[in-house]
């Protein structure tokens, strides 16, 4: 059985990462999200809010909620993930997550699938939308609409 695990800060989730998930839950028989917290940053949402955004925007995929802090090999050990699922929008991505790749493969044994992403939602990012949404404008083509509600009343 193959189980994977799919990890961000989901602060908030976009439609690219629902694509991410969304092809994710059909490649393994099993897709862990975690939702990460790192206490020396600041959220717009608490990791509940997130988790509970995420969910009603997945809502119908096959896939289980966690919340980590830490680092992600731990949490994917602890979770019996074997790969680790990221989505790339562009090379800038890649250089990146092609080297927490090669950490993580040595760290412990995990792999990790890329999985490019939709162009509709290349330069769609959560900081984004989040200054978007700061300054009034509309952000409904980039999250699901549980998230661009929920920004609307925590911004308002």
């Amino acid at each position: 059985m193959s189980r994977a695990i799919y990890a961000g800060s989901f602060d908030p989730v976009t439609n690219g990462h629902v694509d991410v998930i969304v092809r994710g839950a059909r490649l393994f028989d099993e897709l862990v999200i975690a939702i990460g917290n790192n206490p020396a940053k600041r959220y717009l949402f608490d990791p509940e809010e997130r988790a509970q955004l995420l969910a009603d925007a997945i809502e119908g995929t096959p896939a289980e909620l966690t919340t980590f802090s830490g680092l992600l090999v731990d949490t994917a050990r602890r979770c019996g993930a074997t790969v680790i699922l990221r989505g790339v929008r562009a090379l800038s991505d890649f250089d990146l997550e092609f080297r927490n790749g090669l950490a993580n493969r040595d760290l412990a044994g995990i792999e990790t699938l890329f999985l490019l992403s939709d162009p509709q939602h290349i330069f769609v990012s959560s900081s984004l939308v989040k200054e978007i949404a700061s300054c009034g404008g509309d952000i409904s083509s980039y999250v699901p609409p549980v998230v661009a509600e929920a920004l609307r009343r925590r911004l308002s």
